[in-house]
């Protein structure tokens, strides 16, 4: 597959195990390749890599550049899936023009970029001004390299963020992010001597970007459960035992199950209810989740449940709150606004924490929006916090750097193009607050279902992109 440096290095990088917060080997294999091309590498202390190639002969004038990226990736996986992502490397499968992995995520956000700026510093033909490659740490659960990322340590005036994952889209702008999460202490009382244990799971959804593909229809484990849940604790006088249900903030849950207890006498009722849910939302989300399954076990009765205030107040709050697209863009067609993801439901010690992540390209309706969570959470008696809050990208129409790829993009493809902003979140924003003066834009390959097991990188589409990256270093004054 052409071109040979960028796919050795991506094979490279799928070798190497790289969830968030656990990629300082993947780091450290980027270091040492710098080193290994006799290149200025520097690591700042948050664990950011930098490395540094000289311009090429008469190019020494040209405005520097850098090329970003960041080195972990979502670890996401197929229910049947016997992939470790702490240890195993990620099975790349060929199947056409397209690159996927063996029932996990591919890692192609953004191993894809990193692997393309490491190939133009050991690609001799590359023509440049001066050049540093910057990859990031812990994008995906925190933007934490980029919000530690030190002043003065850069010498770059123009970034080419390379993480967007649509060919032909040049992106100038992107949303905000914010974290809010409730907490409920679980108070417990004993199970009835005539109860018994029924687990719910709803399962075989697609899930996603929790940004991209929030406009998309897919469904939500977590609400898909809460609707059945609501309906068992107001006709079967259900007391919840547990609840879970997603993984990872930025991830559309794909599965959610919670263990309940019901009088005996209502098994069979009970499963039928579950078997009239199973139809009634396979029927709701036909054309976007056909592999749907809302399923139910009997399990072990424990000795304890959580209280009948307890379950609804639970029950009630994950219902009543809101997930998914709260507004849409009222200047740019087809662009969100402002969205919630509803990603992770979690019992253990005691509690049950329910977690979103907020997106916005306005602070103030990002604001509001934790607002009005927090305030369905906390009149069910839940504990907030509302933290790890990032800016959005503002968009610059005149931006120079936009003109010179836009333009080049023209000259290589014969049509012009489209130049957006994303409803996710880009480490372009909060880097922009240390190096207010950098002149950004962001683009990359096709990526399809990034953050779901099916996840896949379109091959054509990388060797355009990284020929459009060559010739617009080249075109760079």
């Amino acid at each position: 597959m052409k071109p040979e440096l960028l796919w050795n290095n991506f094979k490279a990088l799928c070798a190497i195990p790289r969830p968030s917060k656990n990629e300082a080997k993947a780091l450290d294999y980027i270091a040492q390749y710098g080193r290994d091309l006799k290149l200025e590498v520097i690591r700042d202390n948050i664990g950011n890599v930098i490395i540094r190639k000289p311009a090429t002969k008469g190019m020494e004038n040209v405005t520097p550049v850098i090329l970003q990226g960041h080195a972990d990736m979502v670890p996401q996986k197929t229910p049947d899936s016997k992939h470790d992502f702490l240890k195993d490397p990620i099975e790349t499968i060929v199947d056409g023009d397209w690159m996927r992995a063996n029932n996990t995520t591919l890692g192609a956000d953004n191993g894809i970029g990193v692997a393309a700026a490491m190939a133009v510093l050991a690609d001799e033909n590359a023509v440049h001004g001066p050049l540093e490659v910057l990859v990031t740490t812990d994008e995906e659960t925190g933007m934490t390299g980029a919000s530690n990322l030190e002043p003065n340590m850069l010498q770059g005036k123009i970034l080419l963020n390379l993480d967007s994952e649509a060919e032909g889209e040049l992106y100038i702008g992107c949303a905000g992010g914010q974290d809010v999460t409730a907490t409920f202490q679980i108070e417990y009382v004993p199970t009835a001597e005539d109860d018994i244990a029924m687990k719910v799971t709803v399962s075989g959804l697609r899930g996603g970007h929790s940004g991209m593909d929030i406009n998309t229809g897919v469904a939500n484990a977590n609400k898909l459960l809460a609707r059945i849940l609501k309906y068992a604790a107001a006709n079967f006088e259900a007391f919840l035992v547990d609840i879970n249900g997603g993984s990872l903030r930025n991830a559309i849950p794909r599965e959610a199950a919670a263990t309940l207890v019901i009088d005996s006498e209502d098994e069979d009722e009970f499963k039928e209810m579950i078997s009239e849910f199973n139809e009634l939302l396979r029927n709701e989300y036909a054309d976007v989740e056909p592999n749907l399954l809302v399923s139910v076990e009997k399990v072990a009765k424990p000795a304890q449940v959580f209280s009948e205030i307890c379950t609804d107040d639970i029950i009630n709050a994950v219902q009543g709150c809101p997930n998914g697209v709260i507004r849409m863009n009222p200047s740019i067609p087809g662009l969100v606004q402002t969205s919630t993801n509803m990603a992770s439901i979690v019992t253990e010690g005691g509690k049950v924490s329910v977690h979103f992540l907020l997106r916005s390209a306005s602070e103030s309706e990002k604001e509001d929006l934790a607002s009005s969570i927090e305030s369905v959470m906390r009149l069910a008696e839940a504990e907030v916090d509302i933290d790890n809050g990032y800016p959005g990208w503002q968009p610059n129409p005149k931006s120079a750097i936009l003109k010179t790829l836009s333009d080049t993009y023209t000259q290589m493809y014969g049509k012009e193009p489209k130049v957006m902003a994303i409803h996710a979140g880009l480490e372009c924003g909060i880097m922009a607050g240390t190096y207010p003066d950098w002149d950004m834009v962001s683009f990359g390959p096709t990526i399809m279902n990034p953050h779901s097991p099916q996840e896949r990188v379109n091959i054509p589409s990388v060797e355009r992109f990284y020929n459009l990256l060559l010739q617009t270093l080249k075109n760079i004054k």
